[in-house]
């Protein structure tokens, strides 16, 4: 098994290639096994996903339990791990860089941090405060004794506020700040995603999988981006098709939804490797 130190280098040095990368995000130790054996080279976690797994919706997981559950896929394979942090549980950056430390200590080699408050009238926060929350979590990072990859989010997309010129405004002040990777998740376009390429010096993440704008791997190195996640789009995906299973039979007494399922002794064959 690779030591954190050693997973931390990597992960950051997979920001450094030539193209971009995929980091696909599991929801649960068997999912990170199974990505794991598909061979890609980063896991990313999902809020959205794991709250999904226990029948909550997302933002509703405390910071214990949520640390316990991305232990879990940290001890699930050998891959280096970025968590989904959320805002970091908290508002004030010393919760925010506490969280960082935890992290750490969990075993992530990386984590983002996002400026959404989590409150219906008043989901971003302000942009100073936004600012001092990165710094606080890039200091605690940064200290760390091993590479720790910080990833700045920008969240106005999924807050109903599309305002480009604020959210490069943000990712500008998060990189300033410290950030290491920057990531304004439900960009709606090329232009956008390229724009925001072009108005920062730091390594892009963005999200595939959300409806609307979706470019290959190849179409997105050519942008520039360095780091494609899919976000809760896999666990969707598979509830999507347990969905579909259950309404047809419910519905119509039949079963035709198992002819699409991945045979008993194809998955056994994969937990054995």
């Amino acid at each position: 098994m690779r030591t954190q130190a050693e997973k931390g280098s990597t992960f950051r040095a997979l920001h450094q290639g030539s193209g971009a990368f995929i980091i696909p995000n599991p929801w649960d130790a068997g999912t990170a096994r199974l990505l794991a054996c598909l061979g890609f080279e980063a896991l990313a976690t999902t809020s959205a996903g794991y709250a999904f797994s226990v029948g909550q919706r997302d933002n509703t997981i405390g910071r214990d339990r949520m640390l316990a559950h991305v232990a879990d896929i940290v001890s699930a394979t050998d891959l280096p791990v970025s968590a989904d942090l959320e805002n970091g549980f908290g508002d004030d950056p010393a919760s925010v860089a506490e969280t960082i430390r935890l992290a750490a200590a969990a075993g992530l080699v990386g984590g983002s941090i996002e400026d959404s408050t989590n409150r219906p009238g008043d989901p971003i926060y302000e942009h100073q405060l936004a600012i001092e929350r990165v710094r606080a979590a890039a200091e605690a990072a940064h200290a760390l004794p091993f590479p720790f990859t910080l990833t700045g989010r920008a969240e106005n997309y999924l807050h109903g506020r599309p305002d480009l010129a604020d959210t490069i405004r943000r990712l500008q002040a998060y990189q300033e700040a410290g950030a290491d990777v920057l990531y304004a998740p439900g960009l709606r376009s090329r232009e956008d995603i390229a724009t925001v390429v072009r108005s920062v010096d730091r390594p892009v993440n963005v999200v595939m999988g959300l409806q609307g704008v979706q470019l290959s791997l190849a179409q997105l190195s050519e942008i520039g981006v360095k780091r494609v996640s899919v976000g809760s789009a896999l666990s969707r995906a598979a509830l999507g098709a347990f969905l579909r299973g259950a309404r047809e039979m419910r519905e119509h007494g039949t079963f035709n939804f198992a002819d699409e399922a991945v045979t008993y002794r194809d998955i056994s064959a994969m937990f054995e490797a």
